[in-house]
């Protein structure tokens, strides 16, 4: 290790951050398919999209077609509290596993909110402000998304409201504060304050809630009220366009020591990380100058791409959004109050279900105490606590490093670690005292939710 010319943490400077977004769908010959608006069934316009969402990320939603969109200076400036952030050699992983691969991990945890997402939300506070809006209101799942907006709500002095599911709220009451602490008013999802969360709590009066559910409640809640609009911290193509950022410098820095890597992995649930991720390599492959194999990491309990359906579905679970062609279990689809919320969601990104269809990246998914396994071995050698959904990913780049070890191929490994776990101290403890299970829906659960998908696209 000492003789190794790449050091620990390769940092870029403030000028070289990125100055531009990139919009992979500029490369694809196949374009993931548009949105449909569910009365009409034809694809989504701008006027149709600006009555949930703020006027810019429309144009953005959009796009199709501009390669590169400019950062503005704003964003950029706010950025440089956190960015860039550090890409990682692992040489204390490669070291307790025993492996000749190379393993690099690109660390979004360097901030408040704990996560890459922040990179988003102050990219959507921003336009949401500049069109003089009073607020905003959205879903969070395990609670990063729900905080990066607080944080960038806060800065813009906009209202912000958010619908945490159930579970999360109840298993994660100090993230939920750290979104009171910045002025977000936090409702569990479903709730009695909306009549899409009436309507699900009479249909399922037990649930825990769902990423779909709580995002009915936030549009319902955005439509409802004057001056305000809806934002998504996954999914969408805005949110995977503002996380280019994650993917350009980790290039960037790799680039810096004429790395390549063979494979690139990260966790996925809406895709927003993912994608944000592999966004510049996948533009290389899609442009023929490269090829990388591209996994994504998804869990057993919610497993939207290795057994879901590649249809038009429901985007929230009372199919009063859009409907969008993606991989899904069904907008319908309740899954397990396991503990990676951030990844309970019944479907995934249109850009990653159409890149996966084409082959152009793969999928696995791992079970949740394998992933914990994972977790503690990383925490243990690489001093970071990480969040349950980076650890899908840690898991998948284990197995690879350990495949390389029995056939002795020194390959490069690039993981996106999406944030820290501080407030998954419950899922850690119930890993530690071994109450922790693995919840895998059977295909009649998932036949029975695919066979509600909308006769429509």
């Amino acid at each position: 290790m000492a003789n190794e010319k790449i050091p620990y943490k390769i940092y870029l400077d403030e000028n070289e951050m990125p100055k531009q977004w990139y919009n992979v769908r500029a490369d694809m010959k196949k374009k993931p398919a548009p949105l449909l608006n569910p009365a009409t069934g034809k694809p989504c316009t701008a006027e149709d999209l600006s009555h949930v969402f703020c006027e810019e990320l429309v144009k953005q939603e959009l796009d199709e077609t501009t390669p590169y969109i400019d950062i503005p200076d704003e964003i950029q400036d706010f950025y440089k509290m956190f960015r860039p952030s550090p890409l990682i050699r692992a040489y204390f992983l490669e070291k307790k596993l025993g492996t000749p691969a190379k393993i690099y991990y690109k660390f979004e945890g360097n901030n408040t909110s704990g996560s890459h997402k922040l990179n988003s939300a102050i990219a959507q506070a921003y336009y949401a402000k500049k069109q003089g809006l009073k607020g905003v209101t959205t879903e969070t799942g395990a609670g990063q998304w729900g905080t990066a907006l607080s944080m960038a709500c806060s800065y813009f002095d906009l209202d912000c409201n958010v619908y945490m599911v159930k579970v999360s709220y109840e298993q994660k009451p100090f993230r939920r504060e750290v979104m009171r602490t910045y002025g977000a008013n936090v409702t569990p999802s479903p709730s009695n304050t909306t009549e899409v969360g009436r309507k699900i709590l009479a249909e399922f009066p037990d649930t825990n809630g769902s990423l779909g559910c709580a995002i009915s409640e936030a549009v319902e809640a955005a439509t409802s009220k004057e001056g305000y609009r809806y934002v998504l911290g996954s999914v969408l193509n805005q949110v995977l366009l503002h996380q280019t950022v994650i993917g350009l410098e980790a290039k960037a820095a790799l680039d810096k020591y004429n790395v390549k890597p063979d494979i690139i992995i990260g966790c996925a649930g809406g895709g927003s990380n993912l994608g944000g991720l592999i966004a510049p390599f996948v533009g290389e492959k899609l442009r023929g100058e490269a090829d990388y194999r591209i996994i994504a990491v998804e869990p057993a309990s919610c497993p939207s791409l290795t057994r879901g359906t590649y249809a038009y579905d429901y985007c929230d679970t009372g199919k009063i959004c859009p409907l969008q062609k993606m991989y899904t279990l069904g907008s319908g689809f309740m899954p397990s109050p396991n503990h990676a919320g951030g990844l309970r969601y019944h479907g995934m990104s249109s850009i990653l279900s159409e890149l996966y269809d084409q082959g152009l990246i793969e999928a696995t998914s791992v079970e949740q105490t394998a992933v914990f396994e994972a977790a503690e071995q990383f925490a243990r050698v690489e001093g970071i606590l990480p969040a349950p959904e980076s650890s899908h990913a840690i898991r998948a780049a284990i197995n690879e490093a350990l495949k390389c070890k029995e056939t002795g191929e020194e390959k490069t490994i690039l993981f996106g670690l999406t944030g820290t776990g501080y407030f998954d101290m419950y899922a850690y403890g119930a890993f530690n005292d071994g109450k922790m299970s693995d919840y895998i829906p059977t295909d009649e659960e998932i036949a029975k939710s695919i066979a509600n998908l909308p006769k429509i696209g």
